[in-house]
């Protein structure tokens, strides 16, 4: 009996998983492929983001994948499914323990219909070097723990640094060197696979805050608020209007001390700005970030 393959990506804020699923939605496999996709927080960027790549996407919203919306997950499968896809991509909230997932993936009412492949980890090499008291993060051991292997992007690892995850017992591949190990992904190994470890690491540290304007922002304005609340962020990503050329849609994505600007298909429900930002709870400040934000759209 045919079995449809799941493959689970987790990993922390910014990452890259939006990115490698989008490479593998458009690689040359042959495959229809449908994704499950949760983002921190009410606006579902990363489903937007590949909507136009995948057989079907599914975005689940307002909290995280792995607690709150076990539920809706379990629907959703249950709705992929009766598309037949070849295969189901989910991507799991970078700051959500994807054991939950792997319970609902074990559900009763999907035996026979599915297994899970693979569940791999990406891990960020820049963020790392960065920032190595990530090491230390149980929400963050916990997405490697749960994973076959680790997935190392956005450059390679120090020495030093792969020397502390061998304490994880991980294989460690380079998306850099290697690419997208599709053998890995799409490998029968559901039947070997055990029950996940009882157990499960919240993401109360984390903080977030959905920012809109129905107008367009003022460039230097933006910059300025920016620089001036980065180094409360993780993560910040969305979609950014700005005068005197409202026409033009770009994609922001901050993740640690990276951010870039790059233009984006039309969207028609976006007149300013939607943003999504993260940052840790002890030194997060919404209304200090809406403020700053605020005087930087454009007024008249």
């Amino acid at each position: 009996m045919f079995m449809t393959p799941v493959v689970l990506i987790t990993g922390f804020l910014g990452a890259g998983k939006t990115t490698l699923i989008n490479q593998l939605l458009r690689g040359d496999h042959g495959l229809r492929i449908a994704a499950i996709v949760n983002d921190f927080g009410a606006i579902n960027i990363d489903a937007a983001l590949l909507a136009d790549a995948a057989d079907s996407v599914i975005g689940l919203e307002n909290g995280c994948i792995c607690c709150a919306l076990q539920g809706d997950l379990l629907r959703s499968l249950r709705l992929v499914l009766e598309r037949s896809p070849d295969l189901i991509v989910i991507e799991a909230s970078g700051g959500s323990d994807p054991r939950g997932i792997l319970e609902v993936l074990s559900d009763p009412i999907l035996t026979g219909l599915l297994r899970t492949d693979a569940v791999a980890a990406l891990v960020d090499a820049e963020d790392l070097a960065a920032a190595p008291q990530r090491l230390r993060d149980p929400l963050w051991q916990a997405q490697v723990r749960a994973a076959d292997f680790a997935l190392i992007s956005k450059g390679s690892l120090s020495p030093g640094l792969q020397a502390q995850l061998a304490m994880f017992r991980k294989p460690l591949i380079s998306l850099q060197d290697q690419g997208i190990p599709l053998a890995l992904l799409l490998g029968e190994s559901g039947a070997l696979r055990k029950a996940p470890e009882p157990g499960r690491v919240t993401a109360d540290h984390l903080a977030s805050l959905e920012w809109e304007s129905p107008l367009p922002l003022d460039p230097e304005g933006f910059t300025a608020a920016l620089q001036e609340i980065a180094p409360q962020l993780l993560r910040a990503k969305g979609w950014l209007r700005f005068a005197p050329a409202p026409g033009d849609l770009h994609l922001l994505q901050l993740a640690g001390q990276r951010a870039s600007l790059s233009p984006a298909p039309p969207r028609s429900d976006v007149t300013g700005a939607k943003l999504v930002l993260i940052g840790l709870r002890e030194s997060f400040e919404p209304e200090e970030l809406a403020r700053a934000l605020d005087q930087s759209r454009r007024i008249g």
